[in-house]
């Protein structure tokens, strides 16, 4: 691809820059992946509540709003038990030894404060921590840009003991009251334990801080390339601009419009906001009547714990996988999955039009970030376009999935993806294929990406951090993608639709294959299997039809 962005190798001497080394697994330790905030022995494991102990009162009174059952049934709850991230962690630990770790923190952090992540593997790790990211984490999450007269004034003496205060919002830096103090947004609250003010819970940089990653074991040069760092040395930058990017949902919001004033999306997103959104809560956890707790006071600006994104094609591999497990309720993964796909229904329109004797379908960006965004791998969306005859006979197809192979083809359609690779030198040195890989702890070059921007898109900000449009073009402000086709003779409608896809087979397949040392991949592929084989979902429709005829010069008179 012409415009891919290639990357080189960092200075001779270190280990796994050695040229014509191949390596079966990266010795990385674990200070390669050491990061700021709160470290293991930080935190009493003691002090951190079970979610259990929070449903007591923040429970079983409104499954549809209510923070306990919302939460429960999200990838915030079901992180510790999600069979597509072990399969991956798997295989990122056969490439690079240690990296499990880092991946730790963000999916099940308690196993941080507990000291199980320090297993890298995931083997340590028990109920508790795959509770995955709980009430009580959250809820003690300490801002760690304090501010005089806005911050609990407890966080400055925590701050001023943390060896390395975190400066920038990424890669799991998080800081965590070592007391276990609760914190919550409100000032008239009525609750019977401590609770400290706090506005950090309604910044987006709280979420930034699982939601953008690079990986800190490869920096930015000076020229734009690329380079793995020395072995046994954290990160020389822990600026995640500074990184190879893995994720960068939250710098996308970040430089978009959004982020940067609101964006009137007429009650798309929000719930009860009203119809101006800007932040991630805004979006993703959207207001109701409800209340907080069971005998606290109705209130109609209750900020559901949804967390509802894309992750239908995910629950459905928990549901299956836990179902016999008693300490999850299908019902709540249930109520968790029917979120995330109104959410996708909602993160996309079509428009259509013809003029010429050409179809016009321009898919448009309705989120605060690209489309589609988060972890990087077996993600991404196209556009399905379907033109027939006044009979109704498929005259011509564009982007078409044969489910039966669970195969797109690709040739003829526009996916929205993102996909890295390993250059030449990467793959010398690590004995892997140069090219498009699966290989993601090994990545050094962005091949392509090819993701919607949101509003507020500029090409200089985005390639500085991170996130620049890789093997295709779009201009400052554009958020949308055009895709124009001949009309055949006798058509006279067309049909579009933006499908979804999160879980393709050749990425399954490659996490199956690729896994050598557990169970991982084979129980995702059968999972995969038995749940639909990850059967693309439709986030929009869209009809135009018009009069059979000839094309000519009163064509615009036609047009609906």
């Amino acid at each position: 691809m012409g415009h891919r962005i290639g990357f080189a190798f960092a200075a001779a001497g270190t280990l796994i820059l050695t040229a014509g080394l191949a390596l079966a697994q990266v010795p990385m330790t674990p200070l390669d992946f050491r990061v700021p905030g709160t470290q293991f022995g930080d935190m009493p494991a003691t002090n951190l509540q079970k979610a259990g102990n929070c449903r007591t009162c923040h429970g079983d009174f409104n499954a549809s709003a209510e923070p306990y059952a919302t939460w429960a049934g999200s990838l915030m709850a079901l992180g510790g038990k999600d069979p597509l991230f072990f399969a991956q962690m798997t295989n990122a630990n056969q490439d690079v030894a240690n990296v499990g770790t880092f991946c730790l923190r963000c999916h099940v952090p308690v196993a941080v404060v507990r000291g199980h992540a320090d297993d890298a593997s995931g083997n340590s790790l028990d109920a508790r921590d795959r509770e995955g990211v709980t009430c009580h984490f959250c809820h003690s999450m300490v801002d760690p840009q304090y501010q005089a007269g806005v911050s609990p004034q407890e966080d400055a003496a925590i701050l001023a003991a943390l060896t390395d205060v975190p400066q920038f919002t990424s890669n799991a830096m998080f800081v965590l009251d070592p007391e276990g103090r609760r914190r919550g947004p409100r000032s008239d609250h009525q609750a019977d334990h401590e609770l400290l003010v706090s506005p950090f819970l309604r910044d987006a940089r709280l979420c930034g801080t699982c939601h953008d990653v690079g990986n800190v074991a490869v920096s930015r040069q000076a020229n734009g390339s690329y380079r793995y760092n020395a072995i046994n040395a954290e990160a020389p930058d822990h600026d995640p601009w500074t990184q190879f990017p893995l994720e960068r949902t939250f710098t996308e919001w970040q430089l978009s419009a959004f982020a940067n004033g609101g964006v009137d999306m007429g009650g798309r997103f929000g719930g009860n906001r009203g119809a101006v959104v800007s932040s991630c809560q805004d979006c993703h956890m959207p207001t109701a009547a409800s209340q907080a707790c069971s005998y606290g006071p109705q209130r109609q600006d209750m900020a559901t714990h949804d967390f509802a994104g894309a992750a239908v094609p995910s629950l459905d591999l928990i549901a299956a996988w836990t179902a016999n497990d008693p300490t999850v309720d299908p019902a709540h993964i249930a109520a968790g999955r029917a979120k995330a796909l109104s959410m996708l229904q909602r993160a996309a329109t079509i428009e259509l039009s013809r003029s010429a004797g050409t179809v016009l379908a321009r898919v448009v960006n309705q989120t605060g970030h690209k489309l589609p965004t988060g972890h990087i791998e077996g993600r991404r969306a196209w556009l399905n376009l379907r033109l027939f005859d006044a009979a109704g006979n498929l005259l011509l197809e564009k982007g078409h999935y044969d489910a039966a192979q669970a195969h797109l083809d690709e040739a003829d359609t526009t996916v929205y993806e993102m996909q890295v690779a390993l250059s030449d030198d990467a793959a010398a040195a690590t004995g892997k294929p140069a090219g498009v890989t699966t290989h993601m702890a090994l990545a050094d070059t962005i091949w392509k990406d090819t993701r919607i921007p949101p509003r507020g898109f500029d090409n200089a900000a985005f390639a500085a951090g991170g996130a620049p449009a890789v093997g295709i073009s779009y201009a400052d402000g554009q958020y949308w993608h055009d895709t124009t086709v001949a009309i055949p003779a006798n058509a006279v409608r067309v049909d579009a639709t933006i499908y979804y896809q999160s879980l393709t087979r050749h990425y399954i397949e490659a996490l199956r294959d690729g896994n050598t040392t557990d169970h991982w991949g084979q129980t995702l592929h059968d999972l995969w299997q038995s749940t639909g084989r990850g059967a693309p979902i439709a986030m929009a429709s869209e009809r135009l039809t018009w009069g059979a005829g000839v094309f000519g010069d009163d064509f615009e008179n036609d047009v609906p």
